[in-house]
């Protein structure tokens, strides 16, 4: 099982335009093929560049999306961190002033976004991808940070990647990790649920039953490298190029599947953390948060998985925090009154110490050469840079730990801004991986320096 069947090349290859339901049966089991000129035979994709696996060391990333964004006023530094004594970088603002017990382990970024990701709260779902224009009819999202960096590092870990949600209802950003074929991977909103996949050990039925699912994928990717074989007699030889890639691809989800059975075999990490109740009351929001901050430190601690994402969205509810009456998004569009702003604020202060909590949680957990922060880069932010307005630029957005010497704030032009996806090549490489590219951006973000 999860072997390529060997593939013959004949000399000549029958040329023309492949009908669709010829592909439809190649891909019938569920995995899709590339596209290929026999298809449409004016389309040329740009080539993706090779990729290098990541180092041994033990780095991770983390990215956190508040889907409210945070008001520019409190949160933006008063005063350029250029100020400040070299050696301690300190930018102030009322909200960075809830991180002040990190200062020097964090870099606050302004004038940055994602050229044109518009569409106000659609927004949302492009935070880790940059993809163009969400919610028009014809968006398609494209390949996360967290994916990439899953494809490089996953393997290493039982759970390649953690998708991650604090919600109510459905909205548009309850999941950051999109596929490479530009499909939203579901979140896991309940924090038992999340627990017990980490550290309860199911019964021999249980595992059996899940080795059994394993290993019917493998039978699928059989079936479906079969049917693409025969495929590839039928093509020319460019487009057999891309089926080698394909092929590639499907082998690397064959190692995935072997990895599956090895970890599915493996005993589960013992942890003190009791296993948790979820939080029925959705206005618990803030509590909510700090349970899935807790199960972020616990699987990271644990190495469950080097990679996680975690959408925190605080619509459709009224916080439990005191002075806080009325529903978040309905304050978010405060229109520059007082009372409004106020009860706001006491919102966004009560997510930025939660935030400030699981930072000093990583820093609590040492391990070799330093702690769990310093080895994880946890990015914090949002794809409103003013919900009031529903603007989509100069995004509010922290980067912690990682290893990094922090400036403590980087300042770009508020007009102008700086392709955000820069900030995702410079994470990818500190990561281990070599890219100079992802998304919209024009090269890794000058002036974070490992």
């Amino acid at each position: 099982m999860f072997r390529r069947p060997q593939v013959s090349r004949p000399a000549t290859a029958r040329q023309g335009v492949l009908a669709r339901r010829t592909v439809l049966r190649a891909a019938g089991a569920g995995v899709c093929l590339p596209l290929l000129n026999a298809m449409i035979p004016a389309f040329r994709p740009t080539a993706r560049a090779a990729a290098v696996s990541a180092d041994m060391a033990p780095r991770r990333i983390v990215a956190i999306h508040a889907s409210l964004g945070m008001m520019p006023q409190f949160f933006f530094p008063e005063k350029p961190a250029g100020d400040a004594p070299a050696d301690r970088p300190a930018p102030s603002s009322p909200y960075l002033d809830l991180l002040a017990d990190h200062r020097g382990l964090f870099t606050v970024f302004s004038g940055m976004s994602h050229p044109d990701v518009d569409g106000n709260h659609h927004a949302g779902q492009c935070f880790l991808t940059g993809a163009p224009h969400p919610g028009q009819p014809t968006f398609r999202n494209s390949h996360s940070l967290d994916q990439v960096a899953a494809e490089h590092v996953g393997l290493e870990t039982r759970f390649p990647f953690l998708a991650l949600a604090v919600h109510k209802g459905e909205n548009y950003s309850n999941t950051l990790a999109v596929s490479r074929s530009g499909v939203p991977i579901p979140s896991e909103s309940s924090a038992r649920r999340l627990y017990r996949s980490m550290f309860v050990a199911g019964t021999p039925e249980e595992k059996a039953a899940a080795l059994r699912r394993i290993e019917a994928g493998g039978s699928v990717l059989d079936l479906v490298l079969d049917k693409a074989t025969r495929l590839e007699r039928s093509v020319g030889p460019e487009d057999r190029g891309r089926l080698d890639q394909y092929f590639s691809s499907v082998r690397e989800l064959e190692r995935r599947l072997s990895s599956s059975i090895e970890w599915e075999r493996r005993p589960k990490p013992v942890v003190a953390y009791p296993e948790p109740d979820d939080i029925a009351d959705a206005n618990r929001v803030i509590e909510k948060s700090q349970l899935m901050f807790d199960m972020t430190r616990l699987a990271l601690e644990t190495d469950s998985t080097r990679v996680i994402t975690l959408s925190l969205s605080t619509f459709s509810v009224v916080p439990h925090v005191p002075g806080v009456q009325n529903e978040t998004h309905g304050l978010t569009h405060h229109g520059n009154e007082p009372a409004k702003i106020a009860e706001l604020k006491r919102i966004e202060e009560a997510q930025m110490r939660a935030f400030g909590d699981l930072l000093q949680s990583l820093r609590d957990v040492h391990e070799a050469n330093g702690n769990l922060l310093d080895h994880t880069q946890v990015l914090y932010g949002s794809c409103l840079g003013n919900a009031n307005s529903h603007s989509n630029q100069n995004l509010p957005l922290v980067l912690a730990g990682g290893g990094y010497r922090h400036p403590g704030h980087l300042a770009f032009d508020e007009k102008r801004n700086e392709p955000f996806a820069n900030l995702f090549v410079t994470m990818l490489q500190r990561l281990g991986i070599e890219t100079d590219r992802f998304a919209s951006s024009t090269g890794s973000l000058r002036g974070l320096e490992s």
